[in-house]
């Protein structure tokens, strides 16, 4: 397996990219924006410029890296070659059932087809290829070239030759790969995205503010950010489009989502990325304030 495609230069999209590409892998990645495209380049040389910093690389495997990676705002051109598609788009189903159907047609019958979707069934994602044995979930974590995890996910159809090489892809990465099987929402965000909800209704409810909420699951739980400030880096459109999805696939009430967070989501307080959510943002710096008037019972 040499040529990786990547489909969507997001934060996760652009930090696949980097990790294949700085592991000697071929990348070609896809935006339907050039603009998209040009950003994502400027993002990963300067994630690669602070593992120089942090002496976990050298100048000569930053540009290395960088010349293994192609940018293409046709799929078609971008896809045809690939021995591994890893679509990072937006978290929405139509438009992943979308790529994946054109993909089917684009690519050779034996490339494997990824999704790092956090949510979204793997089976139904396959049932709208040619091939839904070549159909899998690989869930990266952000930030993907620090972060350990890949959550290996199984369609019904997934061969047990596709899961044992992308486990092993995986570990070329230098990651830790879990496999689970699809089920809404997974492993890691069906318990995580709940907790996060829960937090949400904690603050709603009057029993704490945002920073005394955080505190208190990173000093008492040993987590290194507390479920508030890591919902605003996820960002809360996706948490909340999560907890829909969790919510459609069990029918349980106790993954309805706070009207905090719809309210926020609808008013475009997303978290880190547009600047405001449980904590207000900086561009270009790390210093974050409690957003106050998300303090009360609204």
């Amino acid at each position: 397996m040499k040529n990786i495609t990547v489909i969507g230069s997001g934060t996760m999209g652009n930090g696949i990219a980097h990790t294949f590409a700085q592991n000697g892998f071929k990348v070609a990645l896809i935006d339907i924006s050039s603009e998209s495209l040009t950003i994502a380049m400027q993002n990963i040389a300067a994630n690669l410029d602070r593992q120089i910093k942090k002496g976990a690389i050298d100048e000569s495997a930053k540009k290395a890296t960088l010349e293994n990676i192609s940018t293409y705002t046709d799929i078609k051109e971008g896809a045809v070659d690939a021995d591994l598609v890893v679509e990072a788009a937006t978290e929405n189903r139509e438009i992943k059932l979308n790529l994946f159907k054109q993909l089917s047609g684009i690519c050779n019958d034996k490339a494997i087809l990824a999704s790092n979707t956090s949510s979204i069934s793997i089976t139904q994602i396959a049932s709208v290829t040619k091939n839904p044995a070549n159909v899998i979930g690989m869930h990266f974590m952000n930030p993907v070239p620090v972060m350990k995890l890949v959550e290996v996910i199984r369609g019904y159809a997934t061969s047990d030759e596709v899961t044992t090489t992308i486990m092993n892809l995986s570990r070329q990465l230098g990651k830790d790969p879990v496999e689970v099987n699809d089920y809404p929402g997974f492993v890691a965000n069906r318990i995580l995205i709940p907790m996060i909800n829960e937090a949400i209704y904690t603050l709603y409810e009057g029993v704490a503010g945002v920073e005394e909420i955080d505190t208190v699951m990173k000093l008492g739980m040993a987590h290194p950010m507390g479920p508030l400030q890591l919902a605003d880096f996820i960002g809360l459109d996706v948490c909340l489009a999560i907890l829909k999805v969790l919510y459609d696939g069990f029918g349980n009430q106790k993954y309805a989502a706070c009207p905090l967070l719809v309210n926020m989501v609808a008013a475009g307080h997303l978290g880190a990325k547009s600047g405001s959510g449980f904590y207000t943002y900086t561009p270009g710096s790390k210093d974050i304030t409690v957003a106050a008037k998300f303090l009360t019972k609204r």
